[in-house]
């Protein structure tokens, strides 16, 4: 317990902040290109109370984590928040404007991504201290977060966001076609989760995306 406290304090912040801004990214966009649910809703907001699911943004990470600490290999850390509702029957062009909407999230995650890498490098030329090694390590934690989410976001697989893109990229007939995948989404994901096999395909995009970041930062 005592070292799964000072792990909870250094990833809190970025997991709150990589899960809200995704979301909130989506709805404001959705918004831009003429749906304004998410806005009625209340859900384009930085407030995480609004965007918190109890399982996907909580319980979920800190089992993570948790394991992570007490049996030295937990897996990936990630987790969700509560879907925006975005009506995509209301954006001026639903098919195409679908990409856009669908890509905000991941692309704000990428945007966090080289933020924390800038923080990382600021604090690693700081004469050591009180405040920097925690700095580094909460940097470390919100690239690491980020980078999951937006790899994991960018599966092929509705109602993931990279789904929403390839349903917006493809066909009109497979596009309809693919969409119809959407109930399967979840569970499938929970299968490859179950199996192992999430990490596994997972992995090698999330290790490649933090070698450019450190690349790009000098380390």
């Amino acid at each position: 317990m005592d070292s799964l406290i000072p792990t909870l304090a250094i990833w809190a912040l970025p997991v709150l902040l990589a899960i809200t801004l995704h979301e909130a990214a989506h709805g404001y966009v959705a918004r831009y290109f003429g749906d304004p649910t998410a806005h009625l809703a209340g859900r384009i907001t930085l407030n995480p109370l609004k965007h918190i699911d109890p399982v996907g943004t909580v319980l979920v990470p800190i089992a993570i984590l948790a394991a992570s600490t007490f049996l030295a290999g937990g897996g990936i850390l990630f987790g969700w928040a509560k879907p925006v509702p975005v009506d995509f029957g209301r954006l001026r062009r639903p098919k195409a404007d679908m990409l856009w909407v669908a890509a905000a999230g991941p692309f704000v995650n990428l945007l966090m991504a080289l933020g924390w890498a800038v923080l990382f490098k600021l604090a690693a030329g700081m004469p050591h201290g009180t405040y920097t090694v925690p700095m580094m390590k909460m940097a470390d934690a919100g690239m690491q977060i980020n980078t999951v989410l937006m790899v994991l976001n960018l599966l092929p697989i509705p109602p993931l966001d990279g789904g929403r893109i390839a349903v917006s990229l493809l066909p009109g007939r497979l596009a309809w076609s693919y969409a119809r995948l959407e109930p399967f989404g979840f569970p499938i994901l929970l299968l490859l989760l179950a199996t192992g096999l999430l990490g596994t395909v997972l992995w090698p995009f999330v290790a490649g995306f933090r070698f450019l970041l450190a690349s790009l930062i000098g380390l």
